[in-house]
């Protein structure tokens, strides 16, 4: 299946990473908007050794038109670790295509998410603000356990690198999903974290931790290429990771329930 990445800043060159190590798989290529490293090869620029059918050109939009890029290397999904507005880019134009879109930015305005929603009458669109398997697995387990009990007092704790200013897209999407105010958010920045959250379940004489933890970017180019393998058959419509972890948790429900059957 061939890919096209946009943005190559430390996440989208770790996405790049595992991408070009996956033999189902070929970057065809990247887009940014700086000509710097444009022309270079990602896997020469990485220092990864690549089969030819993955040729990971950096191309600018400096010297290249985004229509330009998708005709003349056409590709089968396009992921987005750039900025929110990229999007406005290059989503008309692959939509038109039919081409899948991946989005993993951590947050969009209104406008953005409608227009998310307008592609996807065209064709497949995923969004996902943290997009490791992880941590969505976590926002799954904590949903159930609030869904048990409601009353529990609940905290949120992100840690972040000392660099990131803003709440991160992802405990805001935690706190949505269990009816928590953003104001009530904890936030830690030091050093170097490249991202935990941790969700803290207060009952009276016990206490329940859910933790995340991001040890490598590399999890994010992971959890792209989880989401590919789980689009392959969709039809056009916009998904997020709980339309693609639901039918696995339904499977299991459904087996579980045939054992005690049985039993």
């Amino acid at each position: 299946m061939r890919i096209g990445l946009f943005g190559f800043g430390k996440t989208g060159r770790a996405a790049a990473n595992v991408i070009i190590q996956n033999k189902d798989y070929s970057l065809e290529w990247v887009f940014r908007r700086s000509a710097r490293l444009e022309n270079r090869s990602v896997s020469e620029f990485l220092g990864i050794k690549s089969s030819l059918r993955s040729p990971g050109i950096i191309y600018s939009g400096t010297h290249m038109a985004i229509e330009d890029l998708l005709e003349q290397h056409p590709v089968d999904i396009i992921i987005d670790f750039s900025s929110k507005s990229g999007i406005y880019s290059y989503g008309e134009k692959a939509a038109e295509k039919g081409i899948k879109i991946i989005s993993a930015i951590s947050e969009y305005s209104e406008n953005e998410k409608e227009l998310l929603k307008k592609l996807s009458n065209k064709t497949v669109v995923f969004w996902s603000p943290n997009i490791t398997l992880g941590v969505n697995y976590l926002l799954f387990a904590a949903k159930f356990l609030k869904k048990i009990a409601p009353w529990v007092d609940v905290e949120i704790i992100e840690e972040h690198f000392k660099g990131k200013p803003e709440t991160s897209g992802t405990a805001k999407r935690i706190a949505e999903a269990l009816d928590i105010k953003f104001s009530e958010i904890n936030s830690i920045r030091a050093g170097g974290i490249v991202g935990k959250h941790q969700v803290v379940f207060g009952f009276p004489y016990q206490t329940v931790r859910l933790i995340h933890e991001s040890i490598s970017r590399e999890a994010f180019g992971n959890g792209v290429l989880f989401v590919a393998d789980n689009l392959t058959d969709k039809k056009p419509g916009l998904y997020s990771f709980e339309d693609i972890l639901m039918p696995f948790f339904a499977a299991e429900i459904k087996n579980s329930n045939q054992c005690n059957t049985k039993i």
